[in-house]
């Protein structure tokens, strides 16, 4: 009987969390401290569908690259930034090898047109620090072969400073000391070809702003990943943060959104204490009125931190997903979803003066 009431008020307090958070967004007075301050420098979106299907797979068929129409309709609503998923294994099928020919293509075509529309492109191999489901580290996969891989990408891409390199998706199941040290490799490389771009580099545990100070395997990402070195001193960290019960965005609900948001005053002030910036690399929710006044409140929060947050990328569009997908934001139809109205105050507001300089480097 106690348990069951303990829980009662538990809900009863979110319940009343997510009322009142949806009441202020329906009367704008959630973004009014902020709507008539500056933005973030960056306002994104993740495209998916390049990391789709299983490997090999088929142009196609198993996966696919955003269309015009798709970054078209992206850059009309106002979002400067396209964050890219795609697989390591399709851009380089051998280790330490050349890249696919057919691969490139297709990948610059895509950024190539990204950037005429004025976006900024972050390159994200979407590989949870795994190569042919092989850890980074591993005996099969060796440190070397995935700075050998960004020296590569920074060849095909180094030359303009709009195209971002965000080392990788995601890492788990490595420990911090291990993935700082990967990831300095990686920056090492990339830097031997151009200073130009800026690196985004996440932690290992899914990179969360929520447990960037917890000690998953052995040493917290709060504690361990001060230590990134970049020779060019051009980099950023990235996180991702979600609202459902395990903040995996796997659950269609934002019921511990509270905490998610406040997760990125926390982080804020790690970079603050640190002298770094970071960026916020997803975030999404369902189509739930409660939820898309979370996603107003997250970028918000991203825009309140703003000297030390250079933005944030809504998780996910993309022409392949399918329409039930809960944090979809692809449109239907040339309609637009629900949830981008948590994102229209966040569009609309001006860019920040003299702040996004590392854009044009």
């Amino acid at each position: 009987m106690p348990r069951a009431g303990a829980g009662r008020v538990v809900a009863d307090m979110k319940y009343a969390w997510r009322t009142a958070l949806l009441a202020l967004l329906m009367t704008g007075q959630l973004v009014e401290s902020v709507s008539a301050s500056e933005g973030s420098c960056l306002r994104g979106v993740n495209l998916a569908g390049a990391e789709f299907g299983t490997l090999p797979g088929t142009f196609g068929k198993d996966y696919t690259y955003p269309s015009v129409e798709t970054v078209d309709y992206f850059a009309s609503k106002g979002f400067n930034t396209v964050r890219l998923p795609f697989l390591w294994e399709r851009l380089q099928p051998t280790l330490f090898g050349d890249f696919a020919a057919d691969e490139v293509k297709r990948l610059r075509e895509t950024v190539l047109h990204m950037r005429s529309k004025g976006i900024s492109v972050i390159l994200d191999p979407h590989n949870y620090a795994r190569y042919q489901g092989q850890l980074i580290g591993s005996p099969d996969v060796p440190p070397g072969a995935f700075a050998n891989f960004w020296q590569r990408l920074a060849q095909e891409f180094g030359q303009d400073p709009g195209i971002i390199f965000a080392l990788m998706n995601e890492p788990y199941d490595i420990s911090a000391v291990n993935w700082l040290a990967i990831a300095n490799e990686a920056i090492a490389s990339i830097r031997t070809v151009s200073a130009l771009n800026l690196v985004m580099v996440p932690g290992t545990a899914w990179t969360g702003a929520h447990s960037w100070s917890a000690d998953w395997y052995g040493g917290s990402n709060a504690s361990v990943m001060a230590g990134v070195r970049d020779p060019a001193n051009h980099f950023v960290y990235e996180f991702h943060q979600y609202f459902d019960e395990d903040f995996s965005g796997k659950k269609d609900s934002c019921l511990r959104a509270e905490e998610a948001i406040a997760s990125i005053g926390e982080v804020a002030n790690w970079l603050r204490n640190t002298g770094a910036k970071g960026f916020l690399g997803e975030f999404g929710v369902t189509r739930d009125q409660s939820c898309i006044a979370a996603a107003a409140a997250m970028t918000g929060a991203v825009d309140a931190n703003r000297d030390v947050l250079i933005g944030w990328a809504y998780w996910a569009g993309g022409d392949w997903w399918p329409k039930e997908e809960a944090l979809n934001i692809q449109p239907v139809d040339g309609t637009d979803r629900p949830q981008l109205a948590g994102l229209t105050a966040a569009l609309a507001r001006p860019m920040p003066s003299g702040q996004c300089s590392f854009l044009d480097r």
